[in-house]
C-alpha cells in the first residue's frame, strides 16, 4: 500500500487567531494569579504583625519581672527591717586571755575614740573591738564580773587581750597582781563612725607594762 503524506500549510488568518487566543489565555491566567498574590501578601503581613505584637508583649513581661526581682538601689526603697539589719549591731564576741589595767598615767588624756580618759569610769582598751562595744569581763580567778565600754586601743603588751581602767580593775580585784586571767563576752552595740587617732597610744607601751607588773 502506498501512503500519502499530506501537509497543511497554515494561513496568515490562522496565525492571527492563534495569537489572539494565546493573548487572551495569558491575560486570563494573569487575572486569576494577581488577586491570589495580593491575598497571600496581606496574609503574610497579618502574620508578621501578630508575631511582632507577641514579641513586644513577652519582652514587656520579662522586663517587668526582672525589675520586680531587682534589689532596690535607693535607701528609701529598702524595707525598714533591712535598713536596721545593715546598720544595726556588732556581732557578739567571746575571748579568754590575760587582762591588765591602766589609769593614773593616762587620766585626762585623749583616747583612740576621741574621748577623754577617766580612770574612774568603767571603760577598757581592746586591740580590735569597735569603739562603743559593751563587754562583760569575768575574772576567772575569783569569779567577779564587771561591764565595761571599749573606748580605747590596747593593750600593747604581748599576750594580753584587754586593758581595763583603774575602776574596772578594782571591781575585779586584780589591781594588786596587775594582771588576771579573764573571759570577755561582748554585747551588741551600734556602730559609731568616729575616726580613731592612731599612734597616740604607742607612747604608753612601756608605762603600761611597768604598771601591770606592780
Amino acid at each position: 500500500m502506498l501512503y500519502q503524506t499530506v501537509q497543511y500549510q497554515s494561513s496568515p488568518k490562522d496565525e492571527r487567531c492563534r495569537l489572539i487566543y494565546g493573548s487572551k489565555y495569558l491575560s486570563w491566567i494573569a487575572m486569576i494569579s494577581i488577586p491570589n498574590i495580593l491575598i497571600l501578601r496581606k496574609w503574610l503581613l497579618g502574620v508578621l504583625k501578630i508575631n511582632l505584637v507577641c514579641a513586644f508583649a513577652l519582652f514587656g513581661c520579662s522586663s517587668e519581672q526582672s525589675n520586680k526581682q531587682a534589689k532596690p538601689v535607693n535607701e528609701r526603697d529598702t524595707p525598714a527591717s533591712q535598713q536596721k539589719d545593715s546598720t544595726a549591731t556588732i556581732p557578739s564576741h567571746k575571748e579568754v586571755g590575760e587582762a591588765s589595767w591602766y589609769g593614773p598615767g593616762f587620766h585626762g588624756k585623749e583616747t583612740s575614740s576621741g574621748e577623754t580618759f577617766d580612770q574612774k569610769e568603767m571603760t577598757a582598751a581592746h586591740p580590735s573591738l569597735p569603739m562603743g562595744t559593751k563587754a562583760e569581763v569575768t575574772n576567772l580567778e575569783n569569779g567577779k564580773k564587771v561591764e565595761v565600754r571599749i573606748n580605747d586601743r590596747g593593750p600593747y603588751a604581748e599576750n594580753r587581750v584587754i586593758d581595763l581602767s583603774s575602776a574596772a580593775a578594782n571591781k575585779l580585784n586584780m589591781k594588786t597582781d596587775g594582771t588576771a586571767q579573764v573571759k570577755i563576752v561582748t554585747k551588741s552595740a551600734k556602730k559609731k563612725s568616729r575616726t580613731a587617732k592612731s599612734g597616740k597610744n604607742k607612747q604608753r607601751v612601756k608605762k603600761n607594762s611597768a604598771l601591770s607588773k606592780k
